[in-house]
């Protein structure tokens, strides 16, 4: 196990790290009621933007669905120039072999045929989708928008080492709080943008469309692209509509849209104007009742259809979700080596699969030492962390695995790397990640930085939203 942990900021307790050092005297130079002070002003602000998440299953006193303001640390989390180049060459790579193991998965299957992946954790996978089986999409793109979860911890040598801990393909979402984190750094601490020389990342959205217009199927000057949501009640409703507002385009929902002569088209006040890129974010099964769950209101009758006939692009692509399984993930590295020809730069977690015997008997045996999760799991949910959790606990996971065994995954507990954060009793270290955002269209593309996520809790290892975890602004620094 991985337990001693790895500071961001300071090399020992006396020691500041050099990247550092710049920002760390200014914030020894802070007042506490100064800071206090800021603290609450982007609270305010955050509040009256509408900045918020939703929190399925929770409610507010009144019995209404909760949303909750996602906290805003004020210290950033700071990493140098040289690391960053070798983690963005490290998530191209990656990104890239995803994606050419998902064109593999929907045409020739040669991974499987090689033996590198089990043809059953392809085809059984819940996220594989028949219906793409020889469908062409522009430029072999599945996953155009990849959220790639990263984490610092402790190697073998106990050096700060980068891992790779989840990769979502999907609808990866938190890009806006990335955004928003900056903007509200920019205004409370003007002079510290001037003082060190930070990446910036609000060409973002820009990015973003580009990305979006280069896959478009359509041999038009301007592709109209559209944002689908499920709506206003969807605990990611603030980042659709920002995402829209930022890349001047239409936030849509499938009431919006209708199938006519295989193209789609939105209603608009001046009438049917066609539909070239749906960035869509709704899940597969809710996308076309004609061909998945007949009782969605969330999505367009027939859009299935012109996708398959190439009229329009949807991002991220249908079925882009079985690289993403937690079942898949552990098979990563060796993709790397047989789509690319290359080692992996960013390393997987040593990972534990409930469907292997072996690896099975070792889980059991050691619960109270590993992170246990559903391969289908998200948020946060579904997951056991052994060392803070209780005998009962750890009983019923138990009791989940020796009756589903292929339903897990098991990863030793990192000691995920500290930050120093504000916390009520003042300036303390917790435990954070980093989700950087891959834009992959005609090229593939990152902006430096991604959303920090931290856990508030002392001791916390749990850094998602939806179990109160916070968000911090991410600085690259130049050379």
């Amino acid at each position: 196990m991985m337990l001693t942990r790895f500071d961001e900021m300071h090399a020992t307790p006396e020691q500041v790290r050099a990247h550092y050092v710049r920002y760390a005297d200014w914030l020894a130079q802070q007042p506490a009621e100064v800071m206090a002070a800021r603290r609450e002003e982007a609270e305010v602000i955050f509040r009256r933007v509408g900045i918020t998440f939703a929190v399925y299953g929770a409610k507010d006193e009144d019995g209404a669905g909760s949303e909750r303001l996602i906290p805003f640390d004020l210290i950033p989390r700071i990493i140098p120039a040289h690391e960053w180049s070798r983690m963005e060459a490290g998530l191209v790579q990656r990104v890239t072999a995803l994606n050419r193991f998902i064109h593999d998965v929907y045409h020739d299957q040669d991974i499987i045929r090689a033996g590198v992946v089990p043809a059953e954790q392809i085809v059984g996978n819940a996220q594989f989708r028949p219906e793409m089986m020889g469908v062409d999409v522009p430029h072999q793109v599945y996953s155009h928008i990849s959220g790639v979860d990263v984490v610092r911890a402790p190697n073998a040598q106990g050096e700060g080492e980068y891992f790779v801990l989840e990769d979502n393909l999907r609808v990866p979402s938190g890009v806006s709080y990335m955004l928003e984190d900056r903007k509200m750094m920019m205004r409370l601490f003007p002079e510290l943008f001037s003082q060190n020389r930070v990446a910036p990342v609000a060409h973002y959205p820009d990015l973003l469309l580009e990305t979006l217009r280069g896959v478009s199927p359509a041999h038009t000057v301007e592709p109209t692209v559209v944002v689908l949501t499920p709506g206003m009640y969807n605990s990611a409703y603030f980042e659709h509509a920002f995402l829209a507002q930022q890349m001047g385009v239409e936030l849509v929902e499938g009431q919006d849209l209708f199938v006519k002569d295989n193209f789609v088209y939105m209603r608009t006040t001046r009438g049917p104007q066609r539909v070239d890129v749906i960035y869509r974010r709704v899940d597969d099964d809710f996308l076309d009742p004609l061909a998945f769950r007949a009782d969605s209101t969330l999505g367009c009758a027939g859009l299935l259809g012109v996708y398959r006939s190439g009229n329009v692009t949807i991002c991220n692509a249908v079925g882009t979700g079985v690289a993403d399984d937690k079942s898949i993930y552990p098979y990563v590295p060796k993709m790397i080596e047989f789509y690319l020809g290359e080692k992996p730069i960013l390393s997987n977690v040593p990972t534990f699969m409930g469907r292997d015997p072996e690896d099975l008997k070792y889980i059991l045996a050691h619960l109270k030492d590993l992170v246990v999760k559903e391969v289908h799991g998200a948020g946060g949910y579904g997951m056991l962390v052994g060392p803070a959790s209780s005998s009962a606990e750890i009983e019923q996971f138990r009791q989940a695995l020796l009756a589903n065994p292929e339903g897990y995954i098991a990863q030793p507990t990192l000691s995920l790397s500290t930050c120093p954060t504000y916390v009520e009793s003042g300036v303390a270290p917790r435990h954070i990640d980093l989700r950087p955002f891959v834009l992959s269209g005609q090229q593939v593309k990152l902006v430096p930085g991604g959303l920090t996520r931290v856990a508030l809790k002392a001791g916390s290892l749990v850094v998602n939203s939806s179990q109160g975890g916070g968000t911090k602004d991410t600085w690259i620094l130049e050379n």
